[in-house]
């Protein structure tokens, strides 16, 4: 018998799992960043913060993937939706989740910095082009590289969650995909392939990022769809 009461309980428990998730993915990936990252001696770098978001992905997806399926990106929902793998009913719903998380990770960041003195919030771990590009990269070379690193990584989720994959490597495969991904693009555009991580800390570094922000939502969301038709037509039949 249909229990609409069970049916809302169930949907609040896998919002509730994606703001937390999603949280932990920017304070985790953006704090590194923000944080550990600034040090001239003992800093992480480039290659601590791209394992910083990997290791992110990969201890909530066995925290909190039997929730909600720790999508934590509104890329990845719609990616999963475009592939046949997600309800559209859940979507919005997710979504909304996912950037309010982010907003609450950066938020915790922002309390946590600036308890240091002389604190400047410059670009935040901000994503951006042209010279707020690490590396100075252009618009175009910053929208390809997020549009084609987006349709790789939800490749890899929607081929590591299939149901004729290995069963119970699919967090590491992601969170490992995640890292090279960041290996790749932080020099670019600082690496996004999540609108959610990207707006949460364009709301705090104002100005330019706000500016740019737009990218960062339609680059992923382009790359997501793509993988999501491409992986449906190639995809082995369902178990």
């Amino acid at each position: 018998m249909h229990n609409p009461l069970f049916n809302k309980k169930n949907i609040m428990k896998k919002l509730v799992a994606e703001f937390i998730g999603t949280s932990w993915l920017v304070l985790g990936g953006c704090g590194s960043a923000v944080l550990a990252a600034a040090y001239p001696e003992l800093g992480i770098g480039f290659v601590g913060v791209a394992i910083a978001f990997g290791l992110t992905v990969v201890s909530m997806a066995y925290a909190i993937g039997h929730i909600s399926g720790c999508h934590l990106n509104p890329a990845v929902s719609l990616g999963l939706w475009a592939g046949g793998r997600f309800d559209q009913k859940e979507l919005i719903p997710y979504i909304v989740a996912q950037v309010l998380g982010g907003i609450m990770g950066a938020a915790i960041l922002y309390v946590i910095a600036t308890g240091k003195a002389g604190f400047e919030i410059g670009g935040f771990a901000s994503n951006g082009y042209g010279e707020h590009s690490p590396g100075g990269y252009s618009m175009v070379a910053a929208l390809v590289t997020e549009i084609v690193m987006t349709f790789m990584f939800l490749m890899i989720i929607l081929g590591a969650t299939h149901s004729k994959a290995p069963n119970g490597f699919a967090g590491l495969a992601i969170g490992l995909g995640l890292t090279l991904i960041h290996l790749i693009s932080i020099p670019v555009t600082n690496t996004s392939v999540n609108p959610a991580r990207s707006t949460s800390q364009a709301l705090f570094a104002g100005d330019w990022a706000l500016s740019q922000l737009w990218l960062f939502w339609v680059a992923p969301i382009i790359g997501a769809l793509l993988a999501g038709i491409v992986y449906k037509i190639i995809s082995p039949e369902e178990e």
